[in-house]
């Protein structure tokens, strides 16, 4: 179903204008942002794919790694064909819990951006609960899809939390957040933690993540505050509908390795099999089905969490997305070192 090779997605990448990496988002400063870059984001906006393109134009290097890391991935499919059960030994059996490092960077001028305890534990709650595939709404589920979702066995816990009060209004996306030199937090031991940057990024962006093969000094996630954790669980500074916490499980499944579901470009490629071609992103809460690109029995699987959907209509991953996202752990890959 998806034949397009992942270096015509990656071609098609560079070559896509965004208006998420104009200079006015990817440099530390708000001074031409309107309203300072704090305007609400009424649909979803995820910068990573424009991240990984701008990368990618700047080291040469990256993309040979990618090559290598899908390589690698797609080793690990072929084996499961023959031997379903190579997941199912080794240090990729059962579930691999992934310790956090947080970094709450918030303007001075606006405290509620350092957000609490109460609402950062919300977010590890709902993290816990959609890769597990125990979240409740996963009975919403539709019938078509129901064999296809996935446990996709990790847990997350954290590991330290730090908290900076900074001059910035909007750091944007050029990982300033993540260098000291720009008043941000480095990363702490990110070979063998997961590093979350929460500040307010601007231009209406959500969040962004690297994927694997990056450098070290920039791997993880970077989440706006008002995005992060769920209003369901916990009191907070949110905003709707983008206030259940499923931005992170989304960013997250890029820092896994997994591509928007529509494989960003018209009916593309996400390198998973058993995810529909679509031709575009999903906003909202559609309808099910939504039929697009020719899948005219069950339509868009537009409720998975690599959609643009709102929080509360997205809930499930694949079990294509599952092996994708475990293959980066397994002996040899580009996150092998979380492994135990």
């Amino acid at each position: 179903m998806k034949k397009f090779t992942v270096y015509a997605l990656i071609a098609g990448l560079i070559c896509s204008a965004s208006a998420c990496l104009d200079s006015s988002v990817s440099e530390p400063t708000a001074t031409n942002m309107p309203n300072g870059g704090r305007e609400e984001a009424p649909t979803r906006q995820c910068a990573s794919m424009d991240v990984l393109g701008k990368q990618l134009k700047e080291n040469p290097g990256l993309q040979r790694k990618m090559d290598d890391i899908e390589a690698h991935t797609n080793r690990l499919g072929l084996l499961l064909k023959t031997d379903p059960s190579a997941l199912s030994t080794g240090p990729l059996v059962g579930t691999l819990t992934i310790p956090i490092a947080i970094h709450v960077i918030y303007n001075s001028s606006t405290p509620q951006e350092n957000i609490s305890d109460a609402q950062i534990q919300s977010q590890i709650t709902v993290l816990n609960r959609d890769y597990s595939k125990t979240n409740t709404d996963i009975s919403k589920v539709p019938t078509a899809f129901a064999s296809l979702a996935s446990n996709m066995q990790f847990q997350f816990r954290i590991a330290s939390i730090d908290r900076k009060a900074s001059a910035m209004t909007t750091w944007g996306t050029s990982d300033a957040m993540k260098k000291t030199s720009y008043g941000g937090v480095a990363p702490v031991s990110p070979t063998t933690t997961l590093n979350i940057w929460i500040c307010n990024i601007g231009s209406g962006i959500l969040g962004y993540a690297q994927f694997p093969g990056g450098a070290a000094a920039t791997d993880g996630v970077v989440i706006s505050p008002k995005y992060f954790g769920s209003s369901s669980l916990a009191a907070g500074y949110y905003g709707a509908p983008f206030d259940k916490g499923r931005t992170a499980t989304h960013e997250i499944g890029h820092w896994l390795n997994l591509r928007h579901i529509w494989g960003d470009a018209s009916c593309g490629n996400d390198l998973v099999a058993d995810t529909p071609t679509q031709s575009t992103s999903n906003f909202g809460c559609p309808s099910f089905p939504r039929r697009t690109c020719g899948n005219t029995t069950n339509g868009d699987m537009f409720m998975n969490y690599m959609d643009y959907t709102d929080d509360l209509c997205m809930f499930m991953f694949s079990e294509g997305q599952k092996t994708r996202s475990r293959a980066i752990f397994s002996p040899g890959g580009p996150r092998a070192s979380f492994a135990p």
